[in-house]
């Protein structure tokens, strides 16, 4: 009578672990997704030159999309070479911005005597998160909770400043200070043992002393 009363109660256990998302990995399923987003805004030229009142236009527009860390600005100027480069590199550099050195293809053929300023943006985020969908324990099959990794992977994808490098990361200097990589270590190896008034007890009496 035991052991079919036991049966009855881990049939409905084992329905319920079979429902909602399988992750039968240590690794989350719910990883960021990085939304690419490319805003235009083309303006008329004078000459090489952006034409009278279009440099107030564009830093209202730059203004509008709140251009910050990350972002890219990148000038597509058709085929007439209008830029306009340094006018448009102006406004860009108020927000601590570089022109890209090209302009991604957009919808729209640029008319003559314009030029288009391309602002890329991208986004990070993780799709389906919170995911309750599978969260009954225990879980004989061996599958982690639907929801394992939600909160870790969603707070990177909303701290990080420039999302693309979730995609392909960033690289590193092509050149680095050896006296400003190596002070710590040389510290580290220089500083005398703590058990014998090394920088423990160094800091402690420091701080006594400034009382």
């Amino acid at each position: 009578m035991s052991a079919r009363f036991t049966s009855l109660l881990l049939a409905p256990a084992l329905m319920l672990s079979a429902c909602g998302t399988y992750n039968g990995g240590v690794e989350s399923a719910n990883q960021p997704v990085v939304q690419r987003n490319d805003y235009v805004f083309d303006l008329q030229t004078s000459g090489y030159g952006l034409a009278p009142g279009e440099s107030q236009r564009l830093a209202g527009w730059m203004q509008s999309m709140r251009l910050g860390y990350g972002d890219h600005v990148s000038i597509d100027d058709g085929a007439d070479g209008s830029t306009a480069r340094d006018e448009i590199a102006a406004q860009a550099s108020r927000y601590g911005l570089l022109l890209d050195a090209r302009a991604p293809v957009t919808v729209g053929q640029i008319a003559p005597g314009t030029v288009r300023v391309v602002v890329t943006r991208m986004t990070a985020s993780v799709p389906g998160c919170p995911d309750h969908s599978r969260e009954y324990t225990p879980d004989f099959s061996q599958s982690t909770s639907s929801n394992y990794g939600c909160a870790t992977n969603s707070n990177l994808a909303v701290m990080v400043a420039n999302p693309g490098d979730l995609v392909r990361g960033a690289p590193g200097a092509p050149t680095s200070d050896t006296a400003t990589g190596t002070r710590a270590v040389k510290a580290l190896r220089e500083a005398a043992p703590s058990g014998g008034g090394g920088t423990i007890l160094k800091a402690e009496s420091t701080k006594g002393g400034g009382k």
